[in-house]
């Protein structure tokens, strides 16, 4: 019996001396396809259990693009929606037999930088950039070093890369029809420092409608980064105001849990008596029974399904850069009446 340190991994070499069998039946075994005898399959694939290998997929495959990992940039991966879409998005990558290499750009730029190249040295195939605001710049070290990117939310930036985005217009068109039906006359934005791409396009086309159907522009607040505290801290200042406005669009559903906390508890309101409040995601806390928020569902599933399936595509027929629309749809809670 060989000795080895616990957890360690044995070499094709010494899986084809245990067998008793030649280094490229080793290899042949382990490759789709390949031929090899039914006797040989079976003493490869008991001494490969015995010694505890695993084929090296990295070191044997990296001038073959399937074999390569997946990397997905990322900022605030634990607010709800990011670890949703991370979610949808690394288990159909799984499924497709690929490797996710996940970078969290939330910390100092230098250290992400320094994650970035630990991917390229590892020679991803492809990068995937979650809506937020990773800069443009390390977009563009991905795509200088020949991955295949795609951008979520970030449409407008980077013609070299695939985007995967939603339809903002339609969405904040309905948002603010929704309100007009409930009666409200005077409205508030309570958004995010993060300026992101979509969070800046939610911003705009929601003061667009308002404005262009008449009415005073919307109050804007930005309290903090896209979190709870944020839209907590935006309704103490927001509410005491004179001007308190009967409708605020919150551009994500966790600033609109953190506003209607305080609204009702330290305000004492009644929404949607008093006020209406309408949120964006469909995070999960937005169904709960404390929340039940009037938001809007990004269809995540539907996004991460399209993206690992344009991944998975030879490269031979991704011959031009690809962008997808999707449509946030309105999901009718208690924050509206």
């Amino acid at each position: 019996m060989t000795n080895r340190p616990p957890q360690s991994f044995a070499s094709a070499s010494e899986v084809a001396r245990r067998a008793g069998v030649s280094r490229s039946a080793v290899s042949r075994t382990f490759t789709e396809g390949a031929s090899v005898s039914e006797e040989t399959r079976r003493k490869v694939l008991a001494a490969a259990e015995e010694l505890n290998y695993h084929v090296n997929h990295l070191a044997r495959g990296l001038s073959q693009e399937k074999s390569r990992p997946i990397c997905i940039l990322g900022g605030d991966l634990h607010a709800p929606y990011q670890s949703a879409l991370l979610e949808a998005i690394t288990r159909r990558i799984q499924a497709a037999g690929r490797a996710a290499m996940v970078i969290n750009t939330a910390g100092e730029e230098a250290d992400i930088r320094a994650a970035l190249h630990q991917t390229l040295n590892y020679r991803a195939s492809a990068t995937i950039v979650l809506s937020g605001a990773p800069p443009v710049s390390l977009v563009r070290t991905c795509i200088e070093s020949g991955q295949h990117v795609i951008l979520i939310n970030r449409a407008g930036q980077i013609e070299e890369a695939d985007h995967i985005s939603l339809d903002h217009e339609s969405a904040m068109n309905d948002a603010w029809h929704m309100l007009e039906r409930a009666g409200c006359t005077s409205f508030a934005i309570v958004s995010s420092t993060n300026g992101s791409p979509s969070l800046l396009a939610r911003e705009q086309l929601f003061r667009d409608a308002v404005i262009g159907a008449g009415f005073e522009p919307p109050q804007m607040i930005k309290a903090g980064p896209t979190s709870y505290r944020s839209g907590a801290e935006a309704a103490r200042r927001l509410l005491p105001g004179a001007k308190r406005p009967d409708a605020v669009f919150c551009v994500t559903d966790l600033l609109a849990c953190g506003f209607l906390d305080i609204a009702r508890k330290d305000f004492q309101l009644n929404v949607p008596g008093d006020l209406c409040v309408i949120g964006f995601d469909d995070i999960e806390q937005a169904s709960w029974e404390g929340y039940a928020i009037t938001t809007f569902r990004q269809p995540i599933e539907e996004m991460a399904e399209a993206i690992v399936k344009r991944l998975t595509e030879e490269r031979r027929e991704r011959n031009d850069n690809q962008s997808l629309t999707f449509k946030a749809y309105p999901v009718w809670r208690k924050t509206v009446r």
